[in-house]
C-alpha cells in the first residue's frame, strides 16, 4: 500500500451539520493534520482511482462533486497540497456573487456567470448556507463615465442579467444614502456569500457520495506507469502515476487539474502546453472601521475603464458585517504571496522569462505605477474612495487582508480573460483535462463550470 494513503483504511462517517463547514467533529483534522475524507461503499484504503482531480479549491471541489453525482460507480479522488481545503483564491476573495454584467456577450465567462449565480443561490437555499442579496450599484461620478455606464447597462441586458435598471442621483441616495454619483446601474441580483463555506459544502457532498479527499499532497510529477504496481490485481488499469513531493503516489485512469495559481506548472508536469502562463497579482483590501460601517449598505463599484485590466477599487460588505474597500492590483513576487515582501526567486524568474509580463507592463505602465502608489499610501486610496463617499477619511480605515489572483497571460502580454480548458497529445495528454484559466468570477460560476467540466470529461474520456 502506498504510504500516502496508508491511513485511509478506516471509513470516516459524516454527520450533517456537526462541524463548521459541514463536516462532523469525527472527520475534522487535529491542528496541523491533513483532512482525509473517504466514505463507505468503496475501498477507502486504495491508492487507485478512476478519476483524480488535482486542486481542492472551489472549482476543483465543484467539479469533483459534479463528476461523482453523475458517475456514482466511479472511484474519484481529490488531491490538495495544503492541509485544508479552499484556502487560497477561494478563501481570499471578496465573496461577491456576481451577476454577469461586465463580460463580453456570448463569451463563456458571461454565460457561466449568469448561469452560475442562479445555481449558487439555489444551492445555498437547498443547503441552508447564509447569503445576502444586497445588490450592487455601479456608479458614474464623472460626466465622461456616463457613456461607458450606459454601454455597460446594454451589455448586461444582452447577457440576461436580472432586474437591471439605470437610476439617477435621487435614486442612488435612496439605495446608498452616503454615496454621491451622477448616474448608476442598479443590479439587485448581486449578492455576497462565504465561498469557503460553499466549497466545504461541495466537499461534503462529494465525500457523502463516495469520493475521497487527500490533503497534504503536493503534486511533483505526473507520468505514465512503467510497470504494474507490485501485487496489484488491477494490472495496468490505472496507468497514470501522480507523485508528490514526499515520493508518495496515487494511480488513476484520468486526471482533471484545477490548480489555480499553479495551473501552468501542473500542465507542464504532465507534458502538456505550459501556455498561457500564470502571473500572480496581489489585491490588498482596506477595512472600514466598525463605527463607520453605516456608510455602506451594499456593493458600490466604479464604472470600469476598458483601457485597464481590472475593475478598480470598490466597497464590498461581508457576511460577518465588515466592509472591505479595494482591492488594488499589484504584481505579487510569489504565487501565494499575501504580504508585500513575500518573495520567491523561482516565481519571479518564471514571470520575467516565461510570461508576457514585460509587454503588459509597457502597455499599462501608468496604471501599474498608480496601483503601486495606492498600495503604499493609504491617502491615495482614500482620495479615490471619497469620489463615491466623501465622508470617508484616512482615520476611518485600517489595512485589511489580501488575496492573490491567478491571471493567465499570453506571450504577447495580453490578459487571457475567458476560461481556458485544454488537454494534451500522446498517451498521457489524452487522459488529462486541464482547467487552465478560471478567473473571476470563477467562484460565482463554479457550479456552472463544474457541469461543463463533467460534460467535457464524459466526452473526452468516454466514461
Amino acid at each position: 500500500m502506498v504510504p500516502a494513503l496508508r491511513y485511509l483504511g478506516s471509513v470516516c462517517g459524516l454527520a450533517r451539520g456537526g462541524f463548521p463547514g459541514g463536516f462532523s467533529a469525527a472527520c475534522a483534522p487535529a491542528p496541523g493534520k491533513p483532512w482525509l475524507l473517504c466514505q463507505g461503499g468503496r475501498r477507502a484504503s486504495t491508492s487507485s482511482f478512476d478519476v483524480v482531480i488535482i486542486g481542492g479549491g472551489i472549482v476543483g471541489l465543484a467539479s469533483a462533486r459534479a463528476l461523482i453525482l453523475r458517475h456514482p460507480a466511479l472511484s474519484i479522488g481529490v488531491l490538495e497540497k495544503e492541509k485544508d481545503l479552499a484556502i487560497h483564491q477561494t478563501g481570499h476573495n471578496s465573496g461577491v456573487i456576481h451577476s454577469g454584467i461586465y463580460y463580453k456577450p456570448e463569451s463563456l465567462k458571461a454565460k457561466l456567470c449568469v448561469q452560475g449565480a442562479a445555481l449558487i443561490y439555489e444551492y445555498c437555499n437547498q443547503k441552508g448556507i447564509s447569503y445576502k442579496q444586497c445588490g450592487k450599484l455601479i456608479v458614474a461620478v464623472e460626466q465622461e463615465e456616463i457613456p461607458r455606464l450606459q454601454a455597460l447597462y446594454e451589455r448586461g441586458l444582452q447577457n440576461g442579467v436580472q432586474d437591471l435598471r439605470l437610476i439617477q442621483q435621487e435614486d442612488i441616495k435612496k439605495k446608498e444614502p452616503y454615496c454621491r454619483g451622477l448616474m448608476a446601474i442598479d443590479c439587485p441580483y448581486t449578492g455576497i456569500v462565504d465561498y469557503r463555506q460553499v466549497a466545504l459544502s461541495f466537499a461534503q457532498d462529494f465525500q457523502e457520495a463516495g469520493g475521497c479527499v487527500l490533503t497534504n499532497f503536493e503534486v511533483e510529477d505526473i507520468e505514465m506507469a512503467k510497470e504494474s504496481p507490485s501485487r496489484s490485481k488491477d494490472g495496468m488499469k490505472y496507468p497514470i502515476v501522480i507523485r508528490n513531493t514526499k515520493g508518495e503516489e496515487v494511480r488513476c485512469q484520468y486526471v482533471v487539474t484545477c490548480a489555480g495559481l499553479y495551473s501552468d506548472r501542473i500542465s507542464e508536469l504532465s507534458g502538456c502546453n505550459p501556455n498561457p502562463r500564470i502571473v500572480p497579482f496581489r489585491g490588498d483590501y482596506l477595512l472600514l472601521k466598525p463605527e463607520k460601517r453605516y456608510l455602506v449598505k451594499g456593493n458600490i463599484y466604479p464604472v470600469p475603464d476598458s483601457r485597464f485590466p481590472f475593475l478598480g477599487v470598490h466597497f464590498t460588505p461581508r457576511m460577518d458585517g465588515s466592509i472591505w474597500l479595494g482591492p488594488n492590483a499589484v504584481l505579487a513576487f510569489k504565487r501565494e504571496g499575501y504580504r508585500p515582501f513575500d518573495f520567491s526567486a523561482r516565481d519571479i524568474m518564471d514571470i520575467i522569462i516565461k510570461s508576457g509580463l514585460i509587454k503588459l507592463v509597457f502597455q499599462n505602465f501608468s496604471y501599474g505605477v498608480n496601483e503601486m502608489y495606492k498600495a503604499c499610501f493609504l491617502s491615495a486610496t482614500v482620495k479615490h474612495l471619497q469620489k463615491f463617499i466623501p465622508e470617508i477619511t484616512v482615520s476611518d480605515i485600517l489595512r485589511g487582508p489580501a488575496g492573490v489572483r491567478a491571471q493567465a497571460l499570453d506571450r504577447d502580454g495580453n490578459l487571457v480573460e475567458d476560461f481556458v480548458f485544454d488537454g494534451g497529445v500522446g498517451v498521457i495528454g489524452n487522459r488529462i483535462l486541464h482547467v487552465r484559466n478560471a478567473p473571476s468570477p470563477a467562484a460565482t460560476s463554479s457550479l456552472a463550470i463544474s457541469g461543463m467540466i463533467a460534460d467535457e470529461v464524459q466526452q473526452r474520456f468516454k466514461l
